[in-house]
């Protein structure tokens, strides 16, 4: 039986299969099998796969029909495995040829872990290196994530996966394969955040460690998931649902749940007014009336919120907005 089972879940990725493949056939670490799953791509992704269907160590699971959730086809390679652990190698991402040779080190080294994963390096449509992720989880900690760490899983939810998903690539992780089991799989019926609801739910069992080599590239293109994620109203109210559940389940610090909740509102006012600059009543009004439920103190913070926005300019024609939001959130008070 293989160490590691590779699950590459992919839709219209033709662009960068061929080198997420190859990325992961040239690690150090050869103990695996490959586990090819494709979402019934419209582009030429399985001409692209089929090079490499000679390979005894891979498997391919072709659907007739889009699935419509990147969950289900998570679910669906995990149920197919043999391996101990788990690396979900998303299609459009590449690591370094040490990446499982490290991070099965780190799990086989703290058998109390069940999640291990490393800092990324962030990459475009053309490959060119932009940076890392640091940016992403230095306004929690400016130093956290530039050295190694392990830690309770209960605390890494408390104190930091309750804010954000400071596991923002699931190709950067590695997982024990039994636990999923253990929590009944991935959330199929998120779209945009069901990774970060399934370190919530495995970390809530289990510890994390993480490396702070940089050993996953993790691409950011137009069609990306964050890409699509920044855009939508589904996305914030999915992020709740994750407040929710971690509310219901743990003795959150008051502090970080506040954060947590003027984010939403805030990052809710930038989509009305920044990104979408259009009210929808009825989209709108469906958010208000779910954040109520976990805030019933939501006006006073919408209005401090609105003020915020209005005095750092982060949303242009503030004079304009003052009369509509006043109005705005009396309407949707008495919705």
């Amino acid at each position: 039986m293989p160490k590691v089972s590779v699950i590459v879940p992919n839709y219209n990725h033709a662009l960068y299969l061929e080198q997420r493949i190859q990325s992961i056939l040239n690690q150090t670490y050869q103990d695996f099998e490959l586990i090819y799953l494709d979402d019934a791509s419209t582009d030429h992704s399985n001409e692209v796969f089929s090079q490499f269907l000679n390979n005894s160590r891979i498997r391919a699971i072709y659907n007739e029909t889009n699935s419509g959730s990147p969950f289900k086809q998570w679910n669906k390679g995990i149920k197919q495995a043999n391996g101990e652990y788990i690396w979900i190698a998303e299609s459009d991402d590449a690591a370094d040829p040490r990446f499982l040779e490290t991070l099965v080190t780190l799990l086989d080294t703290h058998p109390a872990a069940g999640v291990a994963y490393c800092q990324s390096r962030q990459i475009d449509s053309t490959n060119q290196l932009k940076g890392t992720m640091h940016w992403w989880t230095d306004d929690l900690s400016p130093i956290r994530w530039r050295q190694d760490f392990y830690n309770s899983g209960k605390e890494e939810c408390q104190n930091y996966l309750l804010i954000k998903n400071t596991i923002p690539n699931a190709s950067a992780a590695l997982t024990r394969t039994h636990l999923f089991e253990q929590i009944g799989y991935a959330n199929e019926s998120m779209f945009l955040c069901g990774d970060w609801h399934t370190w919530v739910q495995l970390l809530l069992q289990t510890d994390i460690a993480f490396t702070a080599e940089e050993l996953n590239y993790y691409r950011i293109h137009t069609q990306s998931v964050r890409a699509k994620a920044d855009r939508s109203m589904l996305y914030l109210k999915e992020r709740m649902q994750i407040l929710s559940f971690l509310n219901e389940r743990l003795e959150l610090p008051e502090e970080a749940v506040e954060i947590v909740k003027n984010k939403l509102i805030r990052d809710w006012l930038i989509l009305i007014f920044a990104i979408r600059k259009c009210l929808n009543f009825k989209e709108d009004t469906s958010f208000y009336q779910l954040f109520k439920t976990i805030d019933p103190l939501v006006e006073p913070r919408l209005v401090k919120q609105f003020n915020n926005l209005f005095s750092k300019k982060l949303v242009r024609h503030a004079k304009e907005w003052v009369q509509h939001s006043t109005n705005y959130i009396t309407g949707l008070n008495n919705s």
